[in-house]
C-alpha cells in the first residue's frame, strides 16, 4: 500500500507585527502628545489662549461655542477654555512638586534601610508600615492642617503620603542588587561602602523606583484634584481643575459642561501617564 504525504497547511494569514519599543506603540504616542500639550499650556499658557482667566464677562453660563467662547463660560462668566488651559500650571506642577516629595524621601529611606539593616531596617520600616496604614486623603488632609492651606501645601501633603510605597519598593531593590556579584567584586576591589552604595546599589535600584513616579505623577494629579474639590487646595479663585469642578458642581443640570469638560482634560492627563508608566520594565 502506498502512502501518500501531504504537505502540512500553512496560514495565509500575514503574522501581526508587534512593536519591539514601546514607545513607539499608537497608545503611548498619544499619551506623549497629550502630557507634551498639558505640560506646554502649564509653562507657555499664552501660547493657547489670549482670554483672562480671571476676567468676567456680562453673561454668564454660556454654552460652548458661542460668542467666542469654546467651551462656554462659568457662573460668574469666566472664559472656561482660559481657566482649564491656565488650570494645568496649578495640577501640573503641583504633581510634580508630590511626585519630587515622595520619590526622594522614599529613596533616601529605603536606601537607608536596605543597605544598613539591621535596627535601622527595623525603625524605619515600622514607621513605613505606620504610614501605609493610614488612608491616604486623611493623611494628606492632615498635613495640609499643620502646614496651612495653598498649592504648595497641597502637593507637598499629596507627596507625603507616597513617601511609604517610594521606600518599600526602593528597600527592596536595594537588598536584591547588594546581593549581586559585582556588587561583592566591587567590595573586592577596595571600594568603600559609600561608594558601592551611590555608585552601583543606588543606580541600578532606580529604574522601578522611575516607573513608580510615573505612575505616582497620575495619582498625585488626582489627589490634587480632590483636595481642590474639597476646598483644601489652592483658593478661589485660581483656575485649578478640581477646584473648576467644584465650582460648576451646583449647575450640573444646567451648565454641564462646567463639569464634563475640566474632567476630560483631567482624565486624559491621568490616563497619559498611567499609560507610559507601563513602558518601564518591572525589573531593573
Amino acid at each position: 500500500m502506498s502512502m501518500t504525504h501531504t504537505k502540512p497547511l500553512r496560514s495565509t494569514r500575514a503574522p501581526r507585527r508587534q512593536t519591539s519599543n514601546p514607545w513607539l506603540a499608537p497608545g503611548s504616542i498619544i499619551a506623549i502628545v497629550i502630557l507634551a500639550i498639558a505640560f506646554l499650556a502649564a509653562l507657555f499658557p499664552s501660547l493657547f489662549t489670549s482670554a483672562d482667566p480671571y476676567a468676567g464677562t456680562d453673561v454668564a453660563l454660556l454654552p460652548p461655542g458661542e460668542s467666542g467662547h469654546i467651551m462656554g463660560t462659568d457662573a460668574v462668566g469666566r472664559d472656561l477654555y482660559a481657566r482649564i488651559i491656565y488650570g494645568a500650571r496649578q495640577s501640573l506642577l503641583g504633581a510634580l512638586i508630590a511626585v519630587a516629595v515622595g520619590l526622594v524621601a522614599g529613596t533616601l529611606i529605603g536606601l537607608l534601610a536596605g543597605s544598613l539593616r539591621g535596627a535601622v531596617d527595623t525603625v524605619l520600616m515600622r514607621v513605613v508600615d505606620v504610614l501605609l496604614s493610614i488612608p491616604g486623603i486623611l493623611l494628606s488632609l492632615s498635613i495640609i492642617i499643620v502646614l496651612g492651606f495653598g498649592s504648595v501645601q497641597a502637593a507637598v501633603a499629596v507627596g507625603a503620603t507616597s513617601v511609604a510605597t517610594f521606600a518599600r519598593l526602593a528597600r527592596s531593590q536595594v537588598i536584591s542588587v547588594a546581593s549581586s556579584d559585582y556588587i561583592e567584586a566591587a567590595y573586592g576591589a577596595g571600594a568603600t561602602h559609600v561608594t558601592v552604595l551611590f555608585r552601583h546599589i543606588l543606580p541600578n535600584s532606580l529604574t522601578p523606583v522611575i516607573a513608580l513616579a510615573t505612575l505616582q505623577f497620575g495619582t498625585a494629579i488626582l489627589q490634587l484634584s480632590i483636595l481642590g474639590f474639597l476646598g483644601y487646595g489652592a483658593p478661589p479663585p485660581t483656575p485649578e481643575w478640581g477646584l473648576i469642578i467644584a465650582e460648576g458642581r451646583d449647575f450640573m443640570a444646567t451648565a454641564w459642561w462646567l463639569i464634563i469638560l475640566p474632567g476630560i482634560a483631567l482624565v486624559a492627563v491621568v490616563m497619559s501617564a498611567n499609560r507610559l508608566s507601563q513602558n518601564f520594565p518591572v525589573e531593573a
